[in-house]
């Protein structure tokens, strides 16, 4: 036989040329892309998730070493740039890695940064810079991150049942979308002797980094609670023995003359903007206003928080 035929282990191949029998489509499904490469974080079998939960573990899994009795919300969030993670670790934002790039060229605030993690104890991970390009989804990182775990909120009913010194107070918040006005009544709420700060779980600032940074620290020692409906949050707390005011420019009563101070009270913000919702104002006992010169139109939240926790505790003291 000509040809290569007669070499030792040749096989020819038999059948007529043509189409072949194909897979059906069976295997497009495995040429499929998989969608984008998933966070280090999220990853199980990354050390970047690892040390995450083991620092998780390690804090007690809340943030200021706070359990039992709170839900966790939302997923981790990633503080990104030298500034912000300095801040950040400044104002005692729980952090749970530090992410920093290979080969950085480390000035003040990344050694005060590395430093700082170092005394914390939190894993100060190595990253790649592609890497922590995905893991910050394309913010400007200057080389430097850290992820903050989801904030744990307290149920609303346990605000009423703490056992705390003092008339209890706590503040509602209704439509404030700026996490910076949640943490600067977070702040006053703790500067002036109030139980805790209840927020919706929806449209509605929650406990980010910029809320913790806002606090000053105050997130640690307050507790949040998130509503799933406010309305019935607030009867839930008029059931409980509390009286709800309402903070509104058309009140029925000045703040200066408010009687109900010396009860336990539940203060309702609204938004700069819209105020208080229909629902919320029809469940108040009594809607509240802060006396301004007539030069100013409204006070920003946070502000007419501070000012009406001021005036509660000043008469509570009285």
């Amino acid at each position: 036989m000509a040809g290569n035929s007669q070499r030792r282990g040749a096989v020819r191949k038999g059948g007529k040329k043509g189409p072949q029998v194909g897979s059906g489509g069976q295997r497009r499904k495995g040429l499929e892309g998989k969608g984008p490469t998933p966070k280090a974080a999220d990853r199980p079998n990354h050390k970047a998730h690892r040390s995450a939960k083991s620092a998780a573990k390690r804090s007690g899994g809340a943030p200021g070493g706070r359990s039992g009795g709170r839900r966790q919300a939302g997923s981790s969030e990633v503080v990104a740039g030298r500034n912000a993670v300095v801040e950040a670790l400044r104002a005692e934002v729980p952090v749970t890695t530090m992410y920093v790039a290979g080969r950085i060229d480390a000035d003040d605030r990344v050694r005060e940064a590395i430093k700082t993690a170092g005394q914390r104890g939190i894993p100060v991970l190595e990253t790649p810079r592609g890497e922590l390009d995905r893991l910050t989804d394309g913010a400007v990182h200057q080389g430097l991150a850290v992820q903050v775990p989801p904030y744990e909120y307290a149920h609303p009913r346990d605000l009423a049942a703490q056992e705390l010194p003092g008339i209890p107070l706590v503040v509602a918040l209704d439509g404030i979308t700026d996490p910076r006005n949640l943490g600067a009544i977070v702040r006053s709420t703790a500067a002036f002797g109030g139980h805790g700060v209840v927020v919706p779980s929806r449209r509605s600032a929650g406990m980010t980094a910029s809320a913790w940074k806002t606090s000053a620290g105050a997130a640690a020692r307050i507790p949040v609670a998130q509503a799933a409906n406010l309305t019935r949050a607030l009867e839930d707390y008029r059931a409980a023995g509390f009286f709800v005011i309402g903070l509104d420019m058309d009140g029925d009563v000045d703040l200066p003359e408010l009687e109900l101070a010396s009860e336990p009270l539940v203060v309702v913000v609204g938004s700069e903007g819209k105020g208080l919702s229909r629902l919320v104002r029809e469940t108040c006992d009594q809607i509240v206003s802060v006396p301004m010169s007539s030069a100013v139109e409204s006070l920003n939240a946070g502000i007419a928080a501070g000012v009406t926790l001021y005036e509660v505790a000043r008469r509570r003291r009285g």
